[in-house]
C-alpha cells in the first residue's frame, strides 16, 4: 500500500532468514584470531567480506562504537542461548574474552576502545591517529559497560564475573570523571582526564551538539542499569538527570560520532529506551508518558512511507535531516523501541512498526554470504563512486546511483536486527498459526527449533 509506514510480512524470506544470514555474514567471513581469540577482521567490509582499508574504518576494530565487539558478543550468545547453539556460544565467548584480553579495558576503568590494525596500537575514538587521539565519547563508553553486563547475564563462571568486574571499573571511573554540564546535561566528548571537549571530532571547530547529544543517554541508562541490579543506588541522581533531559525537551543530537545533527533518530529511539527503565525504575508513569510521547513518536517524523528513487525505502527510518540515508544499526535500535512499547501498553500498533522495519531491513542483503549493508543511500547522499589511488571504488552494490551501500560494520550495522528479532521471538511472539523451521547456521538438522513465519 503506498504512502504507509508498512510492509507485508515475506513467506519465502522472513526476518529470521534476515537474522540468520546477518550473523552468517559475520561468523563465516569476518572473523580472525589475536593472541588465541576471535576478532573482526575489519569495522568496514564489502559483501565478501574483504576488509575497505581505504576507509577510516577499514584498518580499525575494537569494543568501540563502530566496532562494537561487546555488544556484537552479547546479540550472537543471545541467539545462540535461544536456538541452544554450542558453535555460536563458542563464538561469543571468544569475542568476549577478545575484549578483556585485547589491552581496551586499563585497571582503573578507563576505556581505549579501539586498535589499529597494522601498528597495534590503541586509540580513544574511530579516527585511530595520534594527531586525533585527544578525546573519547563518556557516553558511547557507557554504553560498552552495559554490554558487559548483558553479556555477563547470558555467561557462565569465571566469565560472567570478570565481565561485571570490568563494567563496574569503568562504571566508577565514568561517575567519578565525567561531570554534567551547566544545562545538566553530559557532554557529547571528553578529553582524557574526564573534563569536556566541546570540539568536533577532528578538533577543528566547537561540536554544535556538544551539551544535548544523545550519547549521554547512555549515561543515565548505566546509572539506572547498576541501580536496578543493585550494584549502586542512584535514585537520586537517576531522577535529576532525567528532568534535565525532559527540561532540554529531550537529547537528541547525533550519537554517531561522524554526524551533526540536532535530531538524529536512533538518539530518539536510545532516549525511549532508557526513559522508559528510568520511570520503572523511579515509578513515575508522567516519565513513561513523556517518553512515550515525544521520543518514541518523534521517531515518526523520519519514516518513510515509499520506496524512494527506485530504492526499497518504505518502512526504513532515515537517519537525520544532514544526512538522510538509512542506516540498518539505527532502525534496529527502532525496533528494539518499538517492540519494548508494545510489550508495556499492549498497543498492536508499535508492534506492527517494529516488524515493519525488520521487514524493509530484510530487503537490503547481497551476495553469497549473507551480507546486509550498512545503509540504504536512497539519494545518493554518500555519492556514486570514491577514487583511492586512483582507482574508482562503488560506494554503492553493483555501481548503481541510487541503492545499497556497498560495505557493512560486520557486529554492528550488518547484525544489530539480532537484538531486536530475538526480543520479538521470546516477548511478543505468539497466537501465530504458520509455523516453520528454522535451520540452524550450521545447516545441523538436528533439533531444528520451530518459531513463528515472520
Amino acid at each position: 500500500m503506498p504512502d504507509r509506514f508498512y510492509r507485508a510480512a515475506r513467506h519465502d524470506y522472513t526476518i529470521v532468514d534476515s537474522l540468520n544470514d546477518s550473523l552468517r555474514f559475520t561468523t563465516r567471513r569476518c572473523l580472525t584470531t589475536y593472541q588465541g581469540n576471535l576478532c573482526a577482521t575489519s569495522t568496514f567490509v564489502d559483501p565478501e567480506g574483504i576488509p575497505a582499508i581505504w576507509h577510516e574504518f577499514g584498518e580499525l576494530e575494537g569494543v568501540g562504537w563502530a566496532a562494537n565487539v561487546v555488544g556484537g558478543a552479547h546479540e550472537i550468545l543471545w541467539f545462540a542461548c535461544f536456538f541452544n547453539h554450542p558453535r555460536m556460544r563458542a563464538i561469543g565467548v571468544s569475542l568476549l574474552y577478545h575484549a578483556l584480553e585485547g589491552g581496551f579495558f586499563r585497571e582503573d576503568g578507563f576505556v581505549i576502545p579501539y586498535r589499529d590494525i597494522p601498528s597495534d596500537k590503541r586509540y580513544l575514538n574511530y579516527l585511530h591517529k595520534p594527531e586525533y587521539d585527544h578525546w573519547f565519547c563518556p557516553g558511547s563508553t557507557a554504553h560498552i559497560a552495559l554490554q558487559l553486563l548483558w553479556a555477563a547475564d547470558l555467561v557462565s563462571e569465571p566469565l560472567k564475573s570478570q565481565l561485571t568486574e570490568i563494567s563496574l571499573l569503568i562504571s566508577d571511573w565514568l561517575w567519578n570523571h565525567v561531570k554534567r554540564l551547566e544545562n545538566g546535561w553530559y557532554p557529547r566528548r571528553c578529553q582524557p582526564d574526564g573534563s569536556p571537549a566541546p570540539f568536533n571530532a577532528m578538533g577543528s571547530a566547537p561540536d554544535p551538539q556538544f551539551d544535548h547529544s544523545g550519547d549521554g543517554t547512555y549515561l543515565l541508562w548505566l546509572w539506572v542499569e547498576l541501580t536496578r541490579r543493585g550494584f549502586k543506588d542512584y535514585r537520586k541522581e537517576i531522577r535529576a538527570i532525567a528532568e534535565a533531559y525532559r527540561d532540554l525537551g529531550g537529547a537528541f543530537g547525533s550519537i554517531n560520532h561522524d554526524t551533526y545533527d540536532d535530531h538524529e533518530n536512533v538518539a530518539y529511539s536510545v532516549g525511549f529506551r532508557c526513559l522508559s527503565r528510568a520511570a520503572q525504575l523511579l515509578r513515575d508513569t508522567a516519565l513513561y508518558d513523556w517518553a512515550l510521547a515525544v521520543c518514541l513518536h518523534g521517531l515518526e517524523k523520519f519514516e518513510m512511507k515509499q520506496d524512494r528513487n527506485g530504492v526499497a525505502t518504505q518502512g526504513l527510518l532515515y537517519m537525520e535531516d544532514s544526512w538522510d540515508t538509512s542506516y540498518l544499526w539505527e532502525n534496529a535500535e527502532a525496533a528494539l523501541a518499538y517492540f519494548e512499547a508494545a510489550a508495556t501498553t499492549r498497543i498492536q500498533s508499535y508492534e506492527i512498526k517494529g516488524l515493519t522495519i525488520l521487514r524493509a531491513a530484510a530487503l537490503h542483503h547481497h551476495g553469497d554470504y549473507g551480507f546486509l549493508t550498512e545503509g540504504v543511500d536512497w539519494n545518493n547522499h554518500n555519492g556514486q563512486w570514491r577514487m583511492v589511488n586512483g582507482k574508482q571504488i562503488p560506494i554503492h552494490v553493483g555501481g548503481v546511483v541510487y541503492g545499497d551501500v556497498n560495505y557493512t560494520q560486520p557486529l554492528l550495522n550488518n547484525m544489530h536486527i539480532t537484538a531486536p528479532t530475538l526480543y520479538y521471538l521470546e516477548t511478543l511472539a505468539r497466537r501465530i498459526q504458520e509455523k516453520q523451521s528454522i535451520r540452524y547456521l550450521d545447516g545441523e538438522e538436528n533439533g531444528l527449533t520451530t518459531v513463528p513465519l515472520l
